[in-house]
């Protein structure tokens, strides 16, 4: 009997000792913080070996395939994009030969492309898989030798117009014809001047509304990168441009006032009548450092909680920002959040699918990029679990409101020391970007949570006109206890809630 009880303390004791490490290593992975790549996925495109493909811009095709332009010159098809696997086998040439061709549109049977020179449209007449028909459609501005004068152009709006937003010549100068100017083209041709003061812009998408918005990067007269709306007769900055409103009077009224070097943005958008503002500035080095493509989620719920919201990409960090917007006192206005790091190249074109996957291209030759792959191409997917995140925050008369993708714990969203909130703006000057001027440090005084624990109202004294409010939530729990995903927002407070 006394064997007997030592061998069955043996076992228990072998069984405890085999099963503790396993219990450890569980609660291990249980403590582990959330990663961006539980919730949405990575794919890598593999690419044909003997092609450079610098992806700049996208397009969903009627038969499925993806059209995908490069910078090189050149616009592939690939076939099934959304497989769990794309090869290289996939991809087929459709065209070669184009200028620099950085954004890609359809409309009534024909692929359009906006090259450096003019807007082409292109199908394949003899069923071959390649196009053998082009035409140009409108080419109204000039073009130089100088490498800057990038092009890039929208999709189509409901009454079939585009838009173009151009870069300057340099950094500075404007050496032809509507260079550093948005230029609208019509459905007959015709090529309008929208809106003037670009600088250098790395893309152009449409918001949920509608509108247009374009991102410009950091040099003269930005001070950081930016989102900027395309809005008729608007001036949005850089007055390297203003040259060629003699040539744009009828569309656009009046030159505006030259700006005040080193004055604040704010401050010359009371005295300028058409300076608009940016909707949202994306701090240098925390957000990026050459914010690019856009692409509106608007697939009712297949990539997420984030319907309506903006996508940003980042050229230099190889990251994808997600961008809320509101209205206020009738300006767009709003907060730029992390996404998605980890890309392989520096992301330029974005494209939303509709069947809720984000396309992401991209390059590092001429700039560099956090990821090291000459160029990549690949794909984003919902993975279907919904992360911890602050899906929204909005400006009210007090302070924020800040909404969440889960209810947040009480205890934790009302404890004041939870929060930091600071803020600053930059120069509004004509050196090459600028550093954060005119810290200050708002004094949130409450946070209370809305009955359904998915809302926060801080109530803050010394919000900031013109400066960018970067709040952090380090503390914040879900009611599960689980830390935000990314606990930080940036937010660009342009104008007051009246």
């Amino acid at each position: 009997m006394i064997n007997l009880l030592r061998l069955r303390a043996f076992a228990n004791a072998t069984l405890f000792t085999a099963v503790l490490p396993l219990i450890l290593f569980q609660d291990r992975v249980a403590a582990q913080p959330p990663k961006e790549s539980d919730y949405y996925r990575l794919v890598t495109f593999q690419t044909p070996p003997d092609e450079v493909i610098e992806a700049s811009g996208f397009q969903m095709m009627p038969d499925g395939s993806m059209a995908v332009c490069s910078r090189r010159g050149d616009i592939f098809l690939i076939a099934n994009p959304h497989a769990e696997e794309v090869t290289a086998d996939q991809f087929s040439l459709f065209a070669r030969g184009l200028h620099e061709p950085l954004s890609l549109a359809f409309r009534d049977g024909w692929l359009y492309a906006t090259q450096r020179g003019e807007v082409t449209r292109m199908r394949d007449t003899d069923g071959d898989g390649r196009a053998d028909r082009f035409e140009t459609v409108a080419d109204g501005w000039g073009i130089s030798t100088d490498y800057h004068e990038y092009a890039f152009g929208s999709k189509f709006d409901d009454q079939g117009n585009m838009a173009v937003a151009l870069c300057l010549t340099g950094s500075f100068t404007s050496d032809v014809p509507f260079r550093g100017w948005a230029m609208k083209i019509t459905p007959d041709g015709r090529t309008l001047p929208m809106t003037s003061g670009i600088r250098s812009p790395g893309g152009i998408g449409t918001a949920a509304d509608g509108t247009w918005y374009y991102t410009d990067n950091q040099g003269p007269w930005n001070g950081t990168c930016s989102l900027k709306p395309l809005l008729p007769k608007t001036f949005v900055g850089h007055p390297g441009g203003f040259e060629w409103y003699s040539l744009a009077e009828s569309s656009m009224g009046s030159r505006p006032l030259e700006p005040t070097s080193g004055s604040r943005l704010h401050v010359e958008a009371d005295r300028i009548e058409q300076l608009e503002l940016p909707a949202v500035l994306f701090p240098y080095d925390k957000m990026g450092k050459s914010a690019s493509g856009i692409a509106c989620d608007t697939t009712g719920g297949k990539f997420g909680p984030f319907e309506g919201q903006l996508f940003v990409g980042d050229q230099s960090h190889s990251t994808i920002m997600r961008v809320f917007l509101e209205h206020v006192a009738g300006h767009a206005q709003g907060a730029c959040f992390p996404f998605r790091s980890g890309f392989a190249s520096g992301n330029v074109g974005v494209e939303m699918s509709p069947q809720g996957s984000l396309f992401v291209g991209g390059t590092n030759r001429g700039w560099g990029s956090v990821g090291s792959a000459p160029f990549a191409i690949e794909r984003l997917d919902w993975t279907g679990k919904v992360p911890f995140e602050m899906l929204a925050m909005r400006l009210q008369k007090v302070g924020f409101e800040l909404e969440f993708t889960q209810p947040v714990d009480p205890a934790t969203a009302e404890n004041l020391d939870g929060y930091k909130l600071h803020t600053y703006t930059y120069e509004y000057r004509s050196q090459y970007g600028s550093p954060e001027v005119d810290h200050t440090s708002p004094t949130i005084t409450a946070a209370k949570v809305s009955d359904d624990g998915r809302k926060v109202h801080l109530v803050i004294d010394g919000l900031q006109r013109g400066h960018v409010h970067e709040l952090h939530c380090e503390a914040m729990k879900n009611a599960s206890g689980q830390s935000l995903l990314h606990p930080e927002a940036y937010y660009t407070l342009n104008y007051f809630v009246e």
